[in-house]
């Protein structure tokens, strides 16, 4: 079959959205269209509901969904849930989820971090040993987003302590809805609560949700950080409530409150110094746009790019730097807070919130000595640990999964 044009197909794409598409349809049924016509992973081939299009075409796709407002498209490059399941999940397990997941019928959730085990994330201790057909595992999780209404989660759990500690892991789908998971909401200081902690004990996990090899979890959290730092890098979040949004809504770089409106409201912009920031917050964040471009170009040819990582730390120095600036230019008034100040709620809401990205996907810290050793090839930091059978490492040992 011959591969369309791009205006052929933007023709096609533009008349099937005017069929199916108004902002009044029911997310789930739209989404499920979405994914029988293979717009949801264009560049994924067939029998994984994609098209099998080249990058430039499935572009095309994406940007008739964006003008029409239309949610669903380019989850190929998005979607960690799908990513991780189509390159690592056993057959029988993908095909009884990937098009449910693509369609948003699956609630989920990521058990990575731990209390003791957080930046360091390979020094996690929730335990999972075999246990007839399948494991038994317990432990603690924490900063879990989403967990009270997952239905499974991503779970990093060790499986062997005899050996160096990131290649004694493993890497399951852990059903949440069962005795033996228990999930408390933590309070942010924004004021939400879409973090919790989990805590395990003796939850079964069945034999066919072994994502890659047993312990090669590892390599199989590689893949699902690479989507989860692209996602972040190339959004910001806004309040729940704010105006255009609902619950955790996520716009794009520019989409949310015009800090260059503001400032020529308030006369700042006759100010050369604050000019001057605001030239240095448009600048970067046409930057951030021009990479996330580049980012997904490289995806969508299925080659390996560092740019989710230098993205995700430019998106977080962005928003700092916006925050920052939308406050000096409310000045007193950014000091108020609640309905009746909703233009300096809002400036706290991105002051505060800005530490999400910046701790969320691997701290900024993490992210600069990642591009340091792996990019730049600078020398690694001393670990006493490297090559000891995590065992014999010392730790402040979990009770919960001491043996």
């Amino acid at each position: 079959m011959a591969e369309p044009t791009p205006d052929g197909l933007r023709a096609t794409v533009r008349a099937w959205l005017e069929q199916n598409w108004h902002p009044g349809a029911d997310r789930f049924e739209f989404l499920e269209s979405v994914v029988a016509a293979g717009y949801a992973v264009p560049r994924w081939p067939v029998e994984m509901f994609g098209l099998g299009l080249a990058s430039e075409l499935a572009d095309v796709i994406e940007e008739e969904f964006a003008r029409a407002g239309a949610p669903g498209a380019g989850q190929d490059l998005t979607n960690l849930w799908a990513g991780t399941l189509r390159r690592h999940a056993p057959a029988e397990l993908r095909d009884a989820l990937l098009r449910r997941v693509l369609a948003g019928g699956v609630h989920m959730c990521l058990l990575y971090s731990e209390p003791g085990a957080g930046s360091d994330l390979a020094g996690l201790q929730t335990r999972a040993d075999a246990d007839g057909d399948g494991w038994s595992v317990t432990g603690q999780k924490v900063w879990t987003s989403n967990a009270h209404r997952a239905e499974y989660g991503f779970l990093l759990a060790r499986t062997d302590w005899d050996v160096p500690k990131h290649e004694g892991i493993s890497f399951f789908l852990l059903p949440m809805r069962q005795p033996g998971v228990e999930v408390r909401p933590l309070r942010q200081i924004t004021g939400e609560s879409h973090f919790n902690e989990v805590f395990i004990d003796h939850a079964r996990v069945p034999s066919g949700h072994l994502l890659g090899q047993l312990g090669g979890g590892w390599a199989v959290l590689q893949t699902a950080l690479s989507y989860e730092r692209a996602h972040m890098a190339g959004r910001s979040r806004r309040p729940a409530g704010d105006a255009g949004s609902a619950g955790q809504a996520t716009v794009r770089p520019g989409e949310d409150l015009d800090i260059l409106a503001l400032a020529v409201e308030l006369g700042a912009h006759r100010d050369p110094l604050l000019r001057q920031e605001l030239a240095r917050v448009a600048t970067l964040q046409k930057v951030l746009q021009w990479n996330a471009q580049r980012a997904r170009d490289a995806s969508g040819r299925g080659r390996e790019t560092p740019l989710p990582l230098l993205a995700k730390l430019a998106m977080s120095r962005f928003l700092h730097q916006r925050a920052r600036l939308q406050s000096r230019l409310l000045g007193a008034e950014a000091t108020l807070d609640g309905p009746a100040s909703a233009r300096a709620s809002s400036a706290n809401f991105l002051a505060l919130n800005a530490y999400f990205t910046s701790i969320g996907g691997g701290t900024d810290e993490i992210q600069h000595n990642i591009i340091g050793e792996r990019l730049l090839g600078l020398p690694r930091e001393p670990a006493t640990d490297r090559g000891v059978p995590f065992r014999q490492v010392l730790k402040a040992t979990n009770p919960r999964t001491a043996r």
